[in-house]
């Protein structure tokens, strides 16, 4: 009997280790699809390599905050960013994608004058390297 849950035991220990190393995506469930887009002009770029991220909706709560866009360099080399959308009641945020990884933006960021640049990808809330 001891072999036998000793044996039980080490399954499913080995089950969680393989299971932790799994990849994760990051959503949010929001009841309600955000509100249309708002226009706005496009500024000139500051300077050269800058890219242009458009302004989104995501959400703050249980409401919607619009994030207006903003130029910035990439976090890396070769890095390009996929705009956030809403599928079938769920939010899949915005992020930076290229060969180093995923570099999500922080709100948190918005206060500083360079965003999104030299950021390291974080690599909890998004996909592994490719």
């Amino acid at each position: 009997m001891k072999r036998y849950l000793l044996a039980v035991v080490s399954a499913l220990i080995l089950a969680s280790a393989s299971s932790a190393s799994a990849q994760v995506t990051f959503d949010v469930r929001i009841g309600t699809p955000p509100p249309p887009p708002r226009v706005y002009r496009v500024p000139p770029p500051p300077g050269p390599g800058y890219k242009w991220v458009e302004g989104y909706w995501y959400p703050a709560g249980r409401r919607w905050a619009w994030h207006n866009g903003y130029w910035t360099l990439p976090p890396y080399e070769g890095a390009y960013w996929v705009a956030p959308y809403y599928e079938g009641g769920r939010y899949i945020a915005g992020r930076w994608e290229g060969r180093r990884g995923d570099v999500f933006h922080d709100h948190r960021w918005d206060r500083e004058r360079r965003r999104d640049e030299r950021r390291e990808p974080r690599r909890e809330r998004g996909r592994s390297d490719r």
